[in-house]
């Protein structure tokens, strides 16, 4: 492949459509990829249907229809006391995914240094090439995958730019604690850094965690982009709806580069995530009940198998180690597991720029129906 450009060479395919097609050839329980096989709730789904039946089906404004930009800032208010001006601090964007990227390409010069915490979701090192950036990984460790504020001060430089915060944290499950979202606060109003969030699991914090905004904290509120979607909380990740908040200033910037990316996405299916922005806090405490549910039936089954199991306080993922069943290459039994037991996941090393220490650690998805869980549980049993 050399016409693609030698920076984003080593991007090839990704780990999660390897062991999808192995799943597909096994006829294995894909616990691989981390999207629902529920529909969502239903005011959301009909929403979206009635928008595209009276034809609204056309561009939508750039920065988002405006049910969704109104949805997004009184969300935002109530679940965490946070006013946005619904003109200019809120941007609409073709899921979180397409948010980071323009995040990213908007506020880091080539040659700047973005730090994330490792393991991170593939995306981030991406987006950092894109932008001609320096992605400089901060590990969490097992188990617990808490934050080393003194790992982090360590990795601040004077080229240094942002900081980029994914609680609940994919692929870990970590959900940062507000002492750990201080310390990171501390460190960037100090070096006067950008923090970029990732929140896509903000509704999905298990048992007693809560997720705390980073742009809640005092100091926080104009050096933070929060980056949202709808994806994750309505089962609805094939429909590509996120969005940003934060100062005028920051998603000015962002909306400079986003319009040059989808330039608008999705029109029906905002209305339909306005609509879910809106909905009971009982439907809100029921989808992560489901979650919850989806968790406490595979991470018993991990354990018969032989798996240790790191805490799983949110998100949709849980993290085991087959170090016990004599396993040092989590790669190479995720490759094995679909034809062996019909079960596919993913290696965590797939989320480390270096995965020394981390090569049997295994991450699988509970984000399903308790059917296929229960079935995948039977099946890893046989371990």
């Amino acid at each position: 492949m050399s016409e693609l450009v030698s920076r984003m060479r080593r991007f090839g395919t990704t780990i999660f459509a390897e062991m999808s097609a192995l799943a597909v050839e096994h006829d294995a329980v894909n616990l691989g990829q981390g999207f629902p096989d529920t529909a969502g709730p239903q005011p959301v789904l009909d929403a979206a249907i009635e928008a595209i039946s009276a034809g609204r089906n056309q561009y939508p404004p750039g920065p988002g229809v405006p049910q969704l930009r109104e949805a997004i800032a009184a969300h935002q208010r109530r679940w965490y006391g946070l006013d946005w001006d619904v003109n200019s601090e809120v941007l609409v964007t073709a899921g979180a995914t397409e948010a980071l990227v323009a995040a990213i390409l908007a506020l880091c010069e080539p040659g700047d240094e973005l730090i994330a915490f490792e393991p991170f979701y593939d995306a981030y090192d991406a987006d950092a090439v894109l932008a001609q950036a320096t992605l400089v990984p901060v590990r969490l460790e097992w188990p617990d995958f808490a934050l080393d504020s003194d790992r982090l001060a360590s990795a601040i430089t004077p080229r240094t730019r942002a900081i980029l915060v994914n609680t609940p944290h994919n692929p870990t499950g970590h959900v940062f604690s507000r002492a750990e979202l201080e310390q990171i606060a501390e460190l960037a109003i100090a070096h006067d850094l950008i923090v970029i969030t990732d929140e896509v699991y903000e509704h999905l914090a298990f048992d007693e965690h809560r997720h705390i905004p980073m742009a809640s904290l005092p100091g926080m509120r104009d050096r933070t982009i929060t980056i949202s979607s709808g994806g994750k909380t309505f089962a609805t990740t094939g429909w590509k709806v996120g969005w940003v908040t934060g100062s005028a200033e920051l998603v000015s910037a962002v909306m400079a580069v986003k319009q040059w990316l989808t330039y608008v996405n999705a029109g029906p299916l905002q209305e339909g995530i306005a609509v879910g922005l809106a909905l009971p806090d009982a439907d809100f405490a029921a989808i992560r009940a489901q979650l919850r549910s989806g968790r406490d039936l595979l991470v018993p089954a991990l354990a018969d198998a032989g798996f240790t199991v790191a805490p799983v306080n949110g998100g949709y993922f849980a993290v085991a180690d087959a170090a016990p069943l004599g396993v040092t290459d989590a790669a190479q039994l995720c490759r094995e597991l679909p034809e062996r037991i019909g079960v596919a996941a993913v290696p965590l090393s797939a989320f480390y720029r270096d995965a020394a220490g981390a090569k049997s650690l295994v991450r699988f998805a509970f984000c399903k129906r308790p059917e296929v869980l229960h079935e995948a549980a039977t099946r890893l049993r046989q371990l």
